[in-house]
C-alpha cells in the first residue's frame, strides 16, 4: 500500500472562500510516523472533517514539497502528526515533523503521542523514560478546559478514560514558558479496560469545574504524568494519550475540537483578505492503483454459468466431516495434492463451513512461489513455478511479487452473481493454500533476515471441491470449467461415492490413538531452537526495546524440531482435530514439495464475504484449561481480568482497525465485540471482532496486503516490531505465524493465522509458538506460556508418529 502522492483518483475543485464563513469542510495533512495506528485516525478524520486525509509519509516529502502543498497550493487546513515508534530526539524516528513544528507557525496542528513529544522537544522540553511504560492500557485524565477538550468531562470518575501507548514523556519540569500543560493523569495507577468499567458514571463538570492539580511555578505538572500540551501563540496541540484507539473514551470529540479550532483560526485569519485554494486531493490515495487494474486485466476466462451444473445438493444429510476420517478422501486420489479447509470445532457459531478437494479438473493447478535471495537483488520479487492438471510446469520470476500476480489473476476472471444464487457460502472456486510469514517484504518490511527452507506461498487451484454445512448437516459438490468446454463426470461419480459412504470409522481413529499412545514413551521428544535461557534472554530483549520505545508490544516466537519417519499426515491431523478441533484448522498435502501442514487453529486473520465485509478475529491472551469444572472456571475468569491479557488484545484490536481502516469505507470499521473468552478443547483464549465494510475499488488481495502478517503475531507498531524481532530471532518462521484458506474467484476469501500447527517437511515435523512480549510481561511465564501452545500438537505427533 502507498500512500503520500497527490495524483489520485479525485480531484478537487477550484473553490473560493467568502470572508467570514466557516470552512465547508477541513483538509488534514496526516504525517504517518510509520506506527501501526495511523488510519485509526484516518477513518476518525474522513467523518469527521468531510472528506478524507492526505497521508504522509515522515519521510516521503522533502521540505519543497510541503512549502508547495501547504503555502503555493494551500490545499491543507490543518495538520495532524501520529504517534509512532522511537523518539522525537532521532531524526529517522521523528522525519519531517521537526520542521513542520517548527516553521509552520501559521497551520493548526495536533500531534498525537510521538507527535506530542515533538511539539515539546522541538521547544526546548526534555523527553525522558516514563515513570512506567504503559501500553493498552488505560487513565483517567484531569484537563484544563482549554479549547480541546471543550465539552469533555475531567477528573477521577468523570468517564474521561484514555488509552496510552508509550514509554517516554516530555518532562514537565523542563516545560519552556512557549508550552502550557492542558492536561495529566489524575491519578499515577494505570488501570485495564475492564477496570476502568467499573467507573462507568459520567460526571456533568463542566470546564470550569474541573478539578486542577498543583502547578509549579514554571508551569509544570506535579507528580502525575503530562497527558497534553498547547503552545501559548500558535495553534499547536499535543496529547500523549491516543484519542483514536477503540477504548478512549471522547476521542472523536477532541478530534471535533480540533476541526473547530481550525475553522475558528482560519475565520479569524480571513478576516481581512480573501484566499483562494487549489486543491489536488485524492480520497483513495492508500491504493492509487487498485481502480487501475480493474480496467487494465482482460477478463478472457470465464467461470461455468449454469446453476445447475455448478453445484449439486446430495439429498439427505451425510455424516461427512463430524465423523472424518480417510474414508472421506476416498473422493479423492491420496497420492496427489489434496486440501482441507476444515471447520472441526462450529459450537457457538465459530465457523460454519469446511470445503474438500484435490486434484483433478482441467483447470487445476498448482502455484509455488519462493522469495529471491534478497542479498542478490534489493527488490522482494521471486521464482514462481506452475503445474497444471496435464503436469505441464512453467518457471517465471516475478519482478512484482507474488501478491501482485494473485490479484491479477483472480480480477482475471469474469461471473455473474446469478449463478450463485442461494448457496449459502462464498467459496466457488479457485485458490486454496497459504501464505508464508516472509511474504511481509511485499506489505512493507524492508528485508527478511532468514530464509524460509518450505515455499513462500503454495496454493491449488481449485475446480472441484465438496463443500459442507455443519450448521444445516448438507453437503454441495462444485465443479468449474471454462466457458465452451465440455463437462466432466466429476459431478455424478462423486455424488454417486458420497451416497456410498457408510458411517466412518471413528472407532478405529481413536483405537488407533489409544494404540498410539501407549508406546510413544521411549520416542524422541521436540527440541527446542531456543532453550529456556535464551528464549527468557530474548524477552528480556523486548523489554529492553518497548522500554524505550521502540515498540508497544512484540510477538516473540521460536521453533520446535523433531525428526519422524514417513508419516501418514492425514492419520495424524485427524488425530489431531480430534484430540484439539478448531474452527479454521486445515490439513493441506503439496506431495511435490514433499510438504504436509496439520493446522488447529482457532483464530482467523481476515474474512471478506460476498457482501464486502471484512472481519478479523485477533486472539491475544491464552492459558490453560482446568482439570475439573470449578478449576477451569476459575482459570478463565483470570484471563479475562489478566491486566496483561487485556493488554496485548487492546493493542492487536487497535492495529487491526488501523489496518482495516486502509481499506475499508470511513465510519464502517467498528468492533462488535471486544476481550470475549473463548473455550477450546486444551485452551482458553481472548478474542475480539473487528469488522468494516470493504472500499469499492479495493480488491480482495488489496485487503490482504494491507494487514499481511496478523498483527496478533507481530506486535506494534507492526512493521517497526518486525523488524526487531528479525533481529532477535534465530530462524525463519515460515509457514508458521502466516495465513492458511481460500481466495476465491468472486473476491472472497477467509484466511487464518497459522498457529497451533505441525508443519512436516524433508522428513521433519516443526510447531512454532511464542507469545506477545508487553511491559507487564514476566520473562518466565513467557516462556511457559509458548510450551503452553505447543501441548497439543505436539503431543498428536508423539502419539501418533
Amino acid at each position: 500500500m502507498r500512500s503520500g502522492h497527490l495524483e489520485g483518483s479525485f480531484m478537487g475543485k477550484k473553490r473560493l472562500e467568502e470572508p467570514n464563513k466557516k470552512l465547508e469542510y477541513v483538509r488534514t495533512l496526516l504525517i504517518d510516523n510509520y506506527d501501526s495506528y495511523t488510519y485509526n485516525i484516518y477513518q476518525e478524520l474522513s467523518t469527521i472533517n468531510g472528506v478524507p486525509p492526505v497521508v504522509v509519509k515522515n519521510d516521503e516529502w522533502t521540505w519543497e514539497d510541503v512549502v508547495h502543498y501547504l503555502y503555493k497550493e494551500k490545499a491543507f487546513d490543518n495538520i495532524v502528526i501520529s504517534p509512532g515508534p522511537g523518539s522525537p530526539t532521532c531524526p529517522a524516528d521523528i522525519g519531517i515533523c521537526l520542521r513542520l513544528l517548527l516553521e509552520c507557525w501559521d497551520i493548526p496542528i495536533l500531534g498525537v503521542c510521538l507527535g506530542h513529544q515533538a511539539l515539546g522537544y522541538v521547544h526546548g522540553a526534555e523527553i525522558v523514560h516514563a515513570p512506567e511504560p504503559v501500553h493498552g492500557r488505560l487513565s483517567e485524565i484531569e484537563h484544563s478546559g482549554c479549547s480541546l477538550f471543550h465539552g469533555i468531562p475531567s477528573g477521577k470518575k468523570s468517564g474521561f478514560k484514555v488509552v496510552r501507548y508509550h514509554s517516554l514523556v516530555i518532562d514537565a519540569e523542563s516545560l519552556p514558558k512557549e508550552l502550557i500543560p492542558i492536561a495529566w493523569t489524575s491519578s499515577t495507577d494505570a488501570l485495564s479496560f475492564l477496570d476502568t468499567l467499573k467507573f462507568d458514571t459520567i460526571s456533568t463538570q463542566s470546564k470550569n469545574e474541573s478539578c486542577l492539580p498543583s502547578i509549579h511555578s514554571n508551569g509544570s505538572q506535579s507528580r502525575k504524568v503530562l497527558m497534553g500540551i498547547m503552545h501559548s501563540s500558535r495553534p499547536h496541540y499535543g496529547v500523549q494519550f491516543h484519542p483514536e484507539s477503540v477504548a478512549t473514551c471522547h476521542g472523536s470529540k477532541i478530534f471535533r475540537n480540533f476541526k473547530e479550532i481550525t475553522e475558528d483560526y482560519w475565520l479569524r485569519s480571513r478576516s481581512s483578505f480573501v484566499k483562494e485554494r487549489n486543491i489536488h486531493y485524492t480520497a483513495c490515495m492508500q491504493v492509487p492503483h487498485a481502480s487501475q487494474l480493474f480496467s487494465e486485466v482482460s477478463r478472457s476466462r470465464r467461470s461455468m454459468n449454469n446453476p445447475n451444473e455448478l453445484h449439486r445438493e446430495a439429498p439427505g444429510p451425510i455424516q461427512l466431516v463430524c465423523d472424518a476420517d480417510k474414508s472421506s478422501f476416498r473422493l479423492f486420489d491420496m497420492a496427489e495434492n489434496t486440501f482441507w479447509l476444515d471447520s472441526s470445532s462450529t459450537e457457538k457459531g465459530r465457523a460454519r463451513f469446511s470445503f474438500m478437494g484435490g486434484k483433478g479438473g482441467s483447470l487445476w493447478k498448482q502455484l509455488t512461489f519462493r522469495l529471491s535471495d534478497q542479498r542478490d537483488t534489493d527488490k522482494f520479487g521471486g521464482h514462481l513455478l506452475i503445474e497444471d492438471a496435464r503436469g505441464s510446469k512453467k518457471s517465471s520470476f516475478l519482478e512484482e511479487g507474488f501478491f501482485d500476480f494473485l490479484n491479477k489473476d483472480l480480477l482475471s476472471f469474469g461471473y455473474d452473481k446469478k449463478d450463485f444464487e442461494g448457496l449459502p457460502f462464498d467459496f466457488y472456486g479457485g485458490y486454496i493454500g497459504y501464505i508464508g510469514y516472509n511474504l511481509k517484504v511485499e506489505c512493507g518490511v524492508p528485508s527478511n533476515r532468514h530464509k524460509s527452507k518450505t515455499p513462500d506461498a503454495c496454493f491449488f487451484f481449485a475446480d472441484n471441491l465438496v463443500a459442507i454445512d455443519h450448521r444445516n448437516d448438507d453437503v454441495y459438490i462444485l465443479s468449474v470449467h471454462e466457458e465452451n468446454t465440455p463437462m466432466t463426470s466429476w459431478l455424478d461419480d462423486t455424488e454417486q461415492k458420497l451416497l456410498c459412504l457408510r458411517a466412518s470409522s471413528t472407532e478405529k481413529v481413536e483405537e488407533q490413538s489409544l494404540q498410539a499412545a501407549t508406546i510413544s514413551q521411549c520416542k524422541p521428544a521436540f527440541i527446542s531452537d531456543k532453550s529456556r535461557e535464551d528464549y527468557v534472554k530474548d524477552v528480556q530483549n523486548c523489554l529492553k526495546y518497548i522500554k524505550d520505545g521502540e515498540s508497544y508490544e512484540l510477538c516473540l516466537t521460536t521453533q520446535l524440531r523433531k525428526g519422524v519417519r514417513e508419516i501418514d499426515s492425514l492419520g495424524l491431523y485427524l488425530h489431531l482435530r480430534e484430540k484439539n478441533p478448531a474452527p479454521y484448522a486445515a490439513w493441506l498435502n503439496f506431495s511435490k514439495e514433499e510438504l504436509s501442514i496439520c493446522c488447529s487453529s482457532p483464530e482467523r486473520f481476515l474474512q471478506l464475504d460476498k457482501n464486502d465485509i471484512l472481519e478479523a478475529k485477533p486472539i491475544k491472551g491464552t492459558i490453560a484449561r482446568g482439570s475439573t469444572q470449578e478449576e477451569d472456571e476459575q482459570l478463565k475468569l483470570r484471563l479475562q481480568y489478566s491486566e496483561k491479557d487485556q493488554a496485548e488484545n487492546l493493542m492487536i484490536v487497535d492495529l487491526l482497525r488501523n489496518d482495516l481502516g486502509r481499506v475499508c469505507e470511513p465510519g464502517s470499521v467498528h468492533v462488535p465485540r471486544l476481550m470475549d473468552v473463548e473455550s477450546y478443547a486444551t485452551v482458553h483464549t481472548m478474542v475480539s471482532t473487528i469488522r468494516g465494510k470493504k472500499q469499492a475499488n479495493v480488491s480482495a488481495v488489496d485487503c490482504v496486503r494491507a494487514a499481511f502478517p496478523g498483527g496478533s503475531m507481530t506486535g506494534a507498531p507492526k512493521l517497526r516490531s518486525m523488524e526487531l524481532l528479525d533481529s532477535i530471532e534465530s530462524c525463519s518462521r515460515g509457514i508458521y505465524s502466516g495465513s492458511i484458506g481460500f481466495f476465491s474467484y468472486n473476491q472472497t476469501f477467509d484466511l487464518n493465522i497459522v498457529i497451533r500447527t505441525v508443519v512436516i517437511h524433508e522428513g521433519e515435523a516443526s510447531i512454532g509458538a511464542g507469545g506477545a512480549i508487553v511491559a507487564l510481561s514476566n520473562p518466565e511465564d513467557e516462556y511457559e506460556e509458548m510450551l503452553l501452545k505447543t501441548r497439543a500438537p505436539a503431543k498428536a505427533v508423539m502419539e501418533f508418529d
